[in-house]
């Protein structure tokens, strides 16, 4: 697996210190409102998982399983809703969790999803953005950092489903998904 590796972009320690910055924002801006955190699955589950263990106050969490990815690198552009949440999101704060903002196909198709489904406010937190991939435009009101055009993978980011237990990010070979 660490073969498949071109360089490594952020150890583990980088991510947890990014990690605990988007933690301590949210805490500061939701205190006492017991937001309703949403993992949107798979990639975001290891950040959602550090993410709330590093928030000093009630959340509330749930999960959601969304994709415009079919295998491969592009999105099809198609948001499919796999597993929808269980908790009704009307007059609630609702924070979306994410791994990265790409194309904001996704993330676009949801916030209007939520907002329309009475939610009183629709933020997003994003361990990464990759602004060059932006197809729809949206930003993350929480962001831990850029990344470059480069296709990263580990810390809950995959290709093809392999590579998420990696414990930091790195940019996959181009041999590998050129395949």
């Amino acid at each position: 697996m660490q073969e498949d590796i071109l360089k490594v972009l952020f150890t583990e320690e980088d991510i947890q210190v990014l990690v605990r910055k988007l933690a301590k924002q949210v805490e500061r801006d939701y205190k006492g409102r017991n937001p309703l955190m949403i993992c949107i699955l798979k990639g975001a589950v290891v950040f959602m998982t550090d993410f709330v263990r590093n928030i000093d106050d009630y959340v509330e969490m749930d999960f959601m399983d969304v994709s415009s990815y079919y295998g491969g690198t592009k999105s099809t552009g198609e948001v499919r809703i796999i597993k929808d949440v269980d908790t009704s999101v009307r007059d609630r704060d609702v924070i979306l969790v994410e791994d990265i903002i790409d194309t904001g196909i996704t993330l676009k198709s949801l916030m209007e999803l939520f907002s329309h489904r009475g939610a009183k406010s629709v933020k997003v937190c994003s361990l990464f953005n990759k602004p060059s991939g932006r197809q729809e435009f949206v930003t993350a009101d929480y962001v831990g950092a850029t990344v470059p055009d480069e296709f990263i993978v580990g810390y809950g980011l995959d290709y093809d489903g392999r590579y998420r237990n990696l414990p930091y990010i790195g940019v996959l070979k181009p041999e590998v998904y050129a395949k």
